[in-house]
């Protein structure tokens, strides 16, 4: 029996079970480093996960940030023991993390939750931070576009593999890409990216959960919403737009109380966690903490935002190989990211002749589970389906 095999209850079982704690050897930090003095890609420091049986080397990269300049970001690249005692891996992971606003949620600082369970299926597991953490934890995340992290994903994907080969590893040909709400977005914006950029990268499988790739749609939900399931992402977005793509929209014009005065404190200091952010604001309709200007979809601020937004649009302007094979899942009650956006995915990719063979659309009723939200309910879900999947695709 081969050793994906005999593994594969375990982690089924894993998966289900609380997180817990995992104990570090040793931990850094990058208070002290300048992001924009460009160098090559190298390793900051490794961290041995005894009770989990892993090693996470954080390592630093040459990308670009989402103005487009020059930049150098972080990511951590995870590895089993199996793998580090053989220098061999079936394979790589691209793991593009969900939301996060705290500082210490992202990969870097220890965030990898989910990336021990693909350690243990004998792969190879590389987690960019994205701009706005780790390295470059000082500036404002470009949160929700997906250009900037899908350019930041698949340079941490380059440089990983360089690192990694000039430590005497080496790997199958295969590549997971994988990603579950901002992560589900910024994994097919791998796709796009990929698809029109990097001829020589061959994705076998991407697993896309509850993305936001029709910015617009979302944004003319949210609006009409009756309440915003998770207010502090519809704030993050407008901020990120209106300040990477040059927007120049005044927050006054943008936002009203209780939102307005505590931007700074609640949401850009990185000190508190979606869920504080969203419990601070409240639970109200986007109408009631953005101003009138900005829900009425006919103002030329309103136009201004949805322009840019569509800019990024992932259900519009590209291609896609045609012969990507790709999983999209989202739960119908969905409470914070509208199913729409994976039925418009499917619908693009269709209309763009990935033949619906090479599609798994999966769209259940997932709900929440006692005090678990609906979307956060349904990425056990997906996690649990993904992992079966890769199991399947390495045997």
């Amino acid at each position: 029996m081969s050793n994906t095999k005999r593994i594969i209850p375990g982690i089924l079982l894993a998966t289900l079970l609380a997180l817990v704690g995992c104990a570090k050897d040793d931990d850094t930090t990058l208070s002290s480093f300048d992001p924009y003095v460009i160098t090559e890609a190298y390793i900051t420091d490794s961290t041995y996960y005894s009770d989990q049986h892993f090693t996470a080397y954080n390592f630093v990269y040459p990308s670009k940030d989402p103005y487009g300049n020059p930049v150098m970001l972080s990511g951590t690249i995870t590895v089993g023991n199996e793998v580090k005692d053989s220098a061999y891996a079936q394979g790589l992971l691209l793991y593009n993390h969900y939301t996060v606003y705290r500082a210490d949620q992202c990969p870097s600082k220890g965030n990898l939750s989910e990336q021990r369970y693909f350690s243990l299926l004998s792969l190879i597991t590389i987690s960019p931070d994205y701009y706005g953490f780790g390295a470059t934890e000082s500036k404002n995340q470009g949160y929700c576009i997906s250009q900037a992290n899908a350019q930041a994903a698949v340079d941490a994907l380059l440089a990983a593999k360089q690192i990694m080969a000039a430590k005497g590893y080496s790997w199958g040909d295969r590549l997971f890409n994988l990603g579950y709400s901002q992560g589900g977005q910024t994994a097919m914006g791998v796709v796009r990216l990929v698809a029109e950029r990097y001829p020589d990268i061959d994705i076998t499988y991407t697993f896309a959960g509850a993305g936001v790739y029709d910015l617009p749609e979302t944004y003319r939900q949210f609006i009409s919403a009756t309440i915003a399931g998770a207010p502090s992402t519809v704030v993050s977005v407008m901020l990120a737009y209106n300040q990477f793509k040059n927007l120049g929209i005044a927050r006054e014009a943008m936002f009203t109380e209780p939102v307005l005065s505590h931007i700074d404190d609640w949401i850009l200091s990185k000190n508190y966690t979606r869920e504080e952010i969203d419990q601070k604001i409240g639970p109200l309709s986007v109408e009631q903490y953005t101003t009138e200007t900005m829900h009425d979809t006919t103002s030329s601020l309103s136009h201004a935002m949805m322009a840019a937004l569509d800019l990024d649009n992932l259900c519009n302007g590209w291609t896609p190989r045609g012969n990507e094979k790709i999983m999209l899942f989202h739960s119908s009650l969905d409470d914070i990211v509208p199913v729409v956006n994976t039925e418009n995915m499917y619908n693009f990719l269709i209309e763009k002749g990935l033949p619906s063979a090479n599609i798994d659309k999966d769209i259940e009723a997932i709900g929440p589970a006692g005090d678990t939200p609906a979307h956060k309910n349904a990425g056990t879900t997906f996690g649990l389906k993904a992992l079966a999947k890769i199991i399947d695709l390495l045997k």
